[in-house]
C-alpha cells in the first residue's frame, strides 16, 4: 500500500515529518526508561535481582510466568527465552489458572508474575492460592506498593517515568522495561549455568546454529556401496567405471584393510589427459594423489565444510578412528543438509 503524500487531503492529518518525529520520540522515551532500569539493577534493585537469579538457578521445578494483557504477551516471550537458554519455564494465563490451569503449578516451581500496575484482578485472585501452595513469587511490577508487590517475596521494579504513547496510556515503555528485565534475568541465568553454544543448539535443533553444532559428518555422508573405492592394482579403465557409477567426481584408493591410500579426482583426470599417453596401461596406484585430506566420521559437518573451503576442494573422504574408509562427502551433501 502506498502511503499518502504530504499534499494529499486526509482527515487523519498525516504528515511524514510528524510521523518520523513521533517515532524518534517514542524510541527516546523507551531508551530513557531502559537507562533508568539499568541504573536500578546495579543500584537499589541489585540485591533483589541477584536473589531472583539465585532462586531460579536452584529451582527444582519450572519458572511459571504469568501476566495479563500486554504483560501476558511479554510473559510468553520471557518464558520462551528462559526455556531456550537453559531455564525450564512455561507461561500460564492467570485467567485460565483460576479455571483449572493452576494445577500446572507445583510447590517446587517459581512464579514470575508481571503487571505494571500490580493490581490485575486475575492475578489477585490466585495470589492467595499460590501462597498456600508455598510457591515462591517474584514480581515484575511498576508499583512497589501494589497488591502484587505485597504478596511477592522479591520485587523487580519495572517502573517507567512515562509511556512512549503521547497519551501516556498505551503500554509501550512499560512493556519494553518488562521485556528487558526478562532478558536480563535470562542472560544472568545463562551465564551462571555456564550455558554454551552447544547447549543452545540442543534447544534449537531446527535452526541454522543447531544444524551446525549438532550435525556430524556421519549424519550427512554417503556410505556403503555409494562410496567409490578401488584397490591400488585396479586398472585405470575399471577405476573410471567406479567413478562414473558413483557420481562423486572422485574415488578412493584403499588397501586390503580398507585404509585410505590415495584419491583420484576429475581434476586429476584432466591433468593426465593434458600430459597425453596411454592411460589404459596405468593402475590406480600410479595415478592416485597419495595421502589425501580426510575427515573423521565423528567430526562436525561444519568442520568438513571448513576443510573443503580452506583447501578449495569439493569432496572429502570420511574415515573412522583407524583410518578405514567409511564414507564420502561433497559440497552438495552439505548444501542439502543446510549445514552451509
Amino acid at each position: 500500500m502506498t502511503p499518502p503524500s504530504a499534499s494529499s487531503s486526509s482527515s487523519s492529518s498525516y504528515s511524514p515529518q510528524r510521523s518520523v518525529e513521533m517515532g524518534a520520540q517514542a524510541l527516546a522515551v523507551e531508551a530513557q526508561a531502559l537507562g533508568a532500569l539499568q541504573q536500578r539493577i546495579v543500584g537499589p534493585m541489585a540485591d533483589a535481582f541477584a536473589r531472583a537469579v539465585a532462586a531460579m538457578l536452584v529451582c527444582r521445578g519450572r519458572v511459571v510466568v504469568m501476566g495479563m494483557g500486554k504483560s501476558g504477551h511479554v510473559g510468553r516471550k520471557i518464558a520462551a527465552t528462559l526455556a531456550s537458554t537453559g531455564t525450564p519455564a512455561m507461561f500460564v494465563h492467570p485467567a485460565e489458572a483460576s479455571h483449572g490451569d493452576l494445577g500446572m503449578v507445583t510447590p517446587s516451581d517459581i512464579v514470575l508474575a508481571i503487571s505494571n500496575s500490580g493490581e490485575s484482578d486475575e492475578l489477585a485472585a490466585i495470589l492467595p492460592v499460590l501462597k498456600r501452595l508455598g510457591v515462591m513469587l517474584i514480581a515484575i511490577t511498576g508499583r512497589a506498593d501494589s497488591n502484587l508487590a505485597r504478596h511477592a517475596e522479591l520485587v523487580l521494579d519495572s517502573a517507567v517515568a512515562q509511556e512512549a504513547c503521547p497519551l501516556n496510556l498505551a503500554p509501550t515503555a512499560s512493556t519494553t522495561a518488562q521485556m528487558a528485565l526478562g532478558d536480563a534475568l535470562a542472560v544472568a541465568l545463562l551465564d551462571a549455568r555456564g550455558f554454551k553454544e552447544e547447549d543452545f543448539a540442543r534447544s534449537h535443533p531446527g535452526g541454522s546454529l543447531g544444524r551446525k553444532l549438532l550435525t556430524h559428518v556421519r549424519d550427512v555422508m554417503r556410505g556403503g556401496d555409494a562410496v567409490p573405492s578401488v584397490g591400488p592394482a585396479t586398472a585405470f579403465t575399471d577405476l573410471m567405471r567406479e567413478m562414473s557409477a558413483k557420481g562423486l567426481g572422485a574415488t578412493a584408493i584403499v588397501d586390503d584393510a580398507g585404509r585410505v591410500q590415495g584419491i583420484f579426482t576429475d581434476g586429476d583426470l584432466r591433468r593426465l589427459i593434458e600430459k597425453g599417453g596411454d592411460l589404459r596401461a596405468l593402475t590406480a596406484a600410479e595415478v592416485m594423489h597419495p595421502a589425501p585430506r580426510t575427515v573423521r566420521d565423528d567430526a562436525l559437518a561444519v568442520d568438513a565444510a571448513d576443510l573443503m573451503e580452506t583447501h578449495r576442494i569439493t569432496s572429502v573422504l570420511v574415515v573412522d578412528a583407524q583410518g578405514v574408509l567409511v564414507g564420502a562427502l561433497n559440497i552438495n551433501d552439505l548444501l542439502r543438509a543446510k549445514v552451509i
